[in-house]
């Protein structure tokens, strides 16, 4: 009875991950997600949604990443091949973040079934703690539970 599920970062292809995807598929709207990386694919997976391979993946620190609620530039540390394809999703999911240098998906959010992610690396904090707020929002999630 967990008071809300973190799919953390990974190595390698989601669609390999078929059973954390069908994992998390029986998580959503029983308790608040939240994923990072390869969390973030295996969770638009789980919505239905696809990954594909980066032409050029995204690798270090210092990638801008633009938040559309806010349109705060956040700079963030990355280390990935694959991304999400935004195109993939059902209507009801948004996109949350995207990368402003190719403008693929850096986020996702399914507000009605409390899950949302990040493809970038939050816990790494390559800027001056830009993405904190984001384990602000799980921890209001879970205690909103």
């Amino acid at each position: 009875a967990p008071d809300g599920v973190f799919l953390s970062n990974g190595p390698g292809d989601p669609a390999a991950v078929t059973y954390g995807v069908e994992t998390i598929r029986a998580l959503l709207g029983k308790v608040p997600i939240f994923g990072i990386c390869l969390g973030h694919q295996l969770l638009a997976q789980a919505l239905g949604g696809k990954t594909y391979k980066l032409k050029f993946g995204h690798r270090g620190a210092n990638q801008p990443v633009k938040d559309l609620a806010t349109g705060r530039i956040e700079i963030t540390t990355q280390n990935h091949g694959f991304c999400v394809d935004l195109a993939s999703l059902p209507a009801s999911v948004v996109s949350t973040h995207v990368h402003l240098n190719d403008g693929t998906s850096e986020g996702l959010a399914a507000s009605d079934l409390r899950a949302f992610s990040v493809q970038y690396h939050p816990e790494a904090a390559a800027g001056p703690h830009d993405a904190l707020y984001l384990f602000d929002r799980f921890t209001a999630a879970m205690d909103a539970r």
